[in-house]
């Protein structure tokens, strides 16, 4: 499988990332014999159909997977000191998973002119937001008409911002507002649930187009109406909303979590609201990945606010 690279925000350092279930990404998603012989099949058995990711949570899920938890602890070096309780309080692997963190452990950037990393994860932005946009590779495009699906707010957005973040089994996979904001009701788009595994976007960025995904617009008054988009991926049993249409919510609230897998959150700004962090944007143009934690600052507003 072919290193996916990363560059760490703290250290500033390029890490290559451990890739959980790479085996199985590389079967589904690379280039070798075995991939062209076995690959479409296997999507075929688990990708197109929710089947396979239920009955793979609901493993998860099972008391019996408890054991997972510190083997995988380990193997990853996750810190368990960051979590809400203890290691052996987990009742299954899926119940880590969804772990809750300690606050002291995800400090949010103070300043209501100052958005939030939504959650721990790998992040690229794009700061013009064309029809086609493209995605890691050049020539590689996915259309944000269709992944709204509403060609009259995907023209709101044109010419904005958009900020990807992707989430691996080793992240922390709660998911928080970017400012204070109001949000409105979700709305479900169904869908495939492919890998969102850089292998497998580099192939076919259109998969975020493709995959289940969740959208909700949150009302600011400092950011004009962000639209946060949770997108499901293989093996994700459910995506769920802890919180409630309606009702305003501080910078730093929790929005929602995914159960077990690997996930995606795109977030979509409109035309001249917000100033993208340098060390995101360099990264991006690197076409590399930045990994940032949930509640470090994403960006400003802009001077035309």
């Amino acid at each position: 499988m072919k290193k996916i690279i990363y560059i760490d925000r703290i250290t500033k350092k390029r890490e290559i990332e451990d890739v959980y279930g790479g085996y199985f990404i590389e079967l589904l998603y690379g280039s070798r014999w075995k991939s062209l012989l076995f690959g479409k099949i296997l999507k075929q058995l688990t990708v197109t159909t929710p089947l396979f990711s239920r009955w793979y949570g609901w493993c998860q899920s099972n008391k019996r997977s408890k054991k997972k938890v510190r083997p995988f602890i380990e193997r990853f070096g996750i810190d368990a000191n960051e979590f809400e309780k203890k290691t052996d309080a987990f009742t299954s692997f899926n119940d880590f998973f969804i772990r809750k963190l300690k606050k002291t452990a995800r400090p949010i950037t103070e300043g209501k002119n100052l958005l939030t990393m939504p959650a721990d994860g790998r992040y690229l932005a794009i700061e013009r937001i064309r029809e086609e946009i493209p995605f890691l590779i050049k020539g590689n495009r996915f259309n944000l008409s269709e992944l709204l699906h509403d060609t009259t707010l995907a023209k709101r957005y044109l010419g904005g911002t958009m900020v990807f973040c992707r989430l691996c089994p080793t992240d922390y996979h709660r998911f928080h507002f970017p400012c204070h904001c109001t949000p409105q009701p979700t709305s479900c788009i169904n869908g495939t649930l492919f890998s969102v595994n850089p292998m497998a976007l580099k192939k076919n960025a259109r998969i975020l187009t493709q995959n289940k995904r969740f959208i909700t617009t949150l009302q600011t008054e400092q950011f004009n109406d962000i639209l946060f988009i949770e997108i499901g991926a293989t093996n994700v049993g459910s995506v769920i909303q802890t919180s409630q249409p309606y009702h305003p919510y501080a910078k730093g609230a929790e929005k929602g979590y995914f159960a077990f897998g690997a996930s995606a959150i795109v977030m979509l700004f409109e035309p001249n609201t917000i100033k993208i962090d340098r060390d995101l944007l360099d990264a991006s143009k690197e076409e590399i990945e930045l990994r940032c934690l949930m509640g470090q600052q994403l960006g400003t507003i802009t001077n035309n606010q």
